[in-house]
């Protein structure tokens, strides 16, 4: 492609970008050499800020009550816990259950991403694919 051409090539980001005196043109616009127009801008923080006119009081409720939500789902967490050793569950059997879990999900999920490209390479849906390798639809 050469110049004046508007398709994507090494020739024409060389014509549309140029080393102007002080800074870069691109596309004829300037770009400053330094911090990018969103970097220049003022600081903020990415914690909210109270809304005004909320009293101290009321944010110190607030917290108040998150803390007194958290304790509760602990407490309710803990009884889980406690039912599932009282029904002969260890807490390093069901740690070992739930790795084997995660292992298993890694393992099918890259048997899907192969079954895709498969799919893709001959032209059909994954779903015809099921019954060539003894899959169900629901595996």
């Amino acid at each position: 492609m050469g110049e004046g051409s508007a398709g994507p090539g090494p020739r024409s980001l060389e014509t549309r970008a140029q080393i102007a005196q002080g800074g870069l043109v691109w596309s004829g616009r300037r770009i400053e050499p330094g911090l990018t127009r969103s970097c220049r801008g003022a600081f903020r923080s990415p914690r909210p800020s109270p809304k005004s006119g909320q009293a101290d009081g009321s944010s110190e409720e607030s917290l108040h009550l998150d803390i007194q939500k958290l304790k509760e789902k602990r407490d309710m967490l803990d009884e889980e816990i406690s039912q599932f050793i009282s029904e002969g569950y260890s807490v390093d059997e069901l740690e070992d259950h739930i790795t084997q879990l995660h292992e298993y999900n890694d393992i099918k999920d890259v048997g899907q991403m192969l079954m895709g490209k498969l799919a893709v390479i001959r032209g059909v849906t994954t779903k015809e694919l099921y019954p060539e390798f003894g899959l169900d639809m629901n595996d």
